[in-house]
């Protein structure tokens, strides 16, 4: 049974042709997966599906009856709430038919015999929704999810507007899983989680009946989670019945397939083009020439391939002359006062590259940010070699105003850098052309990415300190990270919910425990 149709999608985005007569049937059940480079549409197309944006063109139609959410980490949601109090918001209908309930319970002590007869059967029929539903035990149900997810270190009575845009997300997800839909949609679900929480969202996902789409560049998410991918390349939307592996192979030849048949394509076109323009002329042959161009306009012209220029990322060195780098003694880290972990010690020498590893999602971004001054220790010291430069990517993807433009924020970061200059090391990570200009708030999460690993490769360091730095990156701008990440002679310090990643660069590791 479908539960969602596409018909004829085109649109179009800040004057990119993302989808072309695209075509897509998602079926009951289906656990799909949505893959294709940074900019190709995939958020775009989610917020259509979602009813968030309007197509130019084409129709969706999801099915009459079809319960569905969509998890959007850039929603605002009521920052007046406890974190208990906005997961309860999950069950809303089922509070609100309780306070149904209670109000005809008080009617009943008003009533004749008649009335109270037929009120005694309307309640019994509504309690018996309530029992169902399990809302009795409603609490024990949101602290399961809460606690796969890590939400519940915040603190049930935590104040949203007291939280990150990390822990912010993470909320949000575990409302969307709480919600018992037909059809979730999840964009990015494995961001702010850790490899713990990863897998309790797999197996979750994995005994799910109903029908996912969710997009992530986590390769190992996808090939544990999805039994069909989608990929979102030269304006279609096409559809794979298999696992993340086996559709990279598939793609390929379908790529190349295409590849092929564009250029094939042109070489009719030319060769028709050039017919007319010879021939329109002359009397003898106008009516040839004005065949050919009638059947040169019913040609459904494919779509220029996507360029698939791999990014360049470097980090300049600065040598430091000491054995020495950092040295991390009793330190308690926390917020208000309040620790959050038992006391911490480690130690770095100029070349150590560790990933800081843990086991929930509060103590490892709390660390580096506690290293980079921007919270107060609780306790204890950390001291750093005098000679240390320190370059820093924070997981938030946080600009002064998604109204600027990625040459504005390289300008302002570095004013003394000439707009040709800018131009050109924006290039290098893939920001080219209009890509460069365009407001960072109609950038993907990975374009947004590369604008701070951008900035960062124009200041020279020996010690980087990265926070999930391959969120939102595609295959291809992940495989350039970690080409510099080799290359690069200083120290590391990296978080990241992806091992096969922290494995391949990483000499030390470093586990955040309770």
């Amino acid at each position: 049974m479908s539960v969602l149709t596409i018909t004829n999608l085109s649109h179009v985005f800040d004057e990119k042709q993302l989808f072309n007569n695209a075509n897509l049937t998602v079926n009951n059940g289906e656990h799909i997966g949505v893959v294709g480079l940074n900019g190709a549409g995939k958020s775009t197309f989610m917020n259509i599906i979602a009813g968030n944006l309007s197509q130019d063109e084409g129709e969706v139609k999801w099915l009459n009856g079809i319960r569905w959410g969509y998890l959007d980490q850039h929603a605002n949601i009521d920052r007046s709430l406890t974190v208990m109090e906005y997961l309860k918001t999950s069950f809303q209908h089922l509070f609100d038919l309780e306070a149904e309930l209670n109000s005809l319970y008080e009617k009943m002590g008003e009533a004749d015999e008649k009335q109270l007869n037929a009120l005694i059967e309307k309640t019994a029929k509504m309690q018996e929704r309530l029992e169902h539903a399990n809302f009795y035990d409603l609490e024990s149900e949101i602290k399961k999810v809460a606690t796969g997810l890590g939400v519940n270190n915040y603190g049930y009575d935590t104040l949203i507007a007291t939280l990150s845009g990390g822990q912010r997300a993470k909320l949000m997800l575990a409302k969307l899983l709480l919600q018992d839909l037909d059809v979730m949609l999840l964009d990015e679900p494995t961001n702010f989680l850790d490899l713990e929480q990863i897998d309790w969202l797999n197996k979750f996902l994995n005994s799910f009946k109903g029908t996912f789409i969710l997009v992530s560049h986590d390769t190992q998410f996808l090939n544990n989670t999805c039994k069909i991918i989608i990929n979102i390349e030269n304006g279609q939307i096409t559809k794979y019945w298999c696992s993340y592996n086996e559709y990279l192979l598939q793609h390929e030849q379908k790529a190349q397939q295409y590849q092929d048949d564009y250029e094939r394509q042109q070489r009719e076109i030319k060769r028709m083009e050039e017919y007319i323009a010879k021939n329109k002329a002359r009397a003898a042959t106008a009516g040839m020439a004005n065949s050919r161009q009638k059947m040169l306009d019913r040609i459904d012209v494919m779509q220029k391939p996507v360029s698939t220029v791999k990014p360049v990322f470097n980090f300049p060195y600065v040598q430091i002359l000491a054995r020495h780098l950092l040295e991390v003694k009793n330190l308690e880290i926390g917020y208000d006062g309040h620790a959050i972990l038992p006391p911490i010690d480690l130690s770095m020498t100029s070349d150590t590259k560790m990933w800081i590893r843990g086991t929930n999602g509060l103590g490892k971004t709390t660390l580096l940010k506690t290293l980079m001054h921007k919270l107060p220790a609780i306790s204890g010291t950390f001291d750093f070699h005098l000679q240390t430069k320190i370059n820093y990517v924070e997981q938030d993807l946080e600009f002064r105003s998604k109204t600027i433009s990625a040459t504005t924020f390289m300008n302002e970061m570095f004013p003394k850098m000439n707009a040709k200059e800018i131009r050109s090391e924006l290039a290098k990570v893939g920001l080219r052309g209009e890509l460069a200009t365009k407001p960072v708030g109609n950038l993907s999460g990975g374009e947004q990415v590369k604008i701070k690993l951008c900035a960062i490769m124009q200041k020279s360091s020996n010690l980087l300190i990265l926070d999930e730095p391959t969120n939102h990156l595609d295959v291809n701008a992940k495989d350039a990270l970690f080409d510099a990440l080799q290359d690069y002679k200083g120290a590391i310090l990296l978080v990241t919910h992806e091992p096969e990643y922290a494995n391949r660069i990483c000499t030390d590791i470093f586990d955040i425990k309770f």
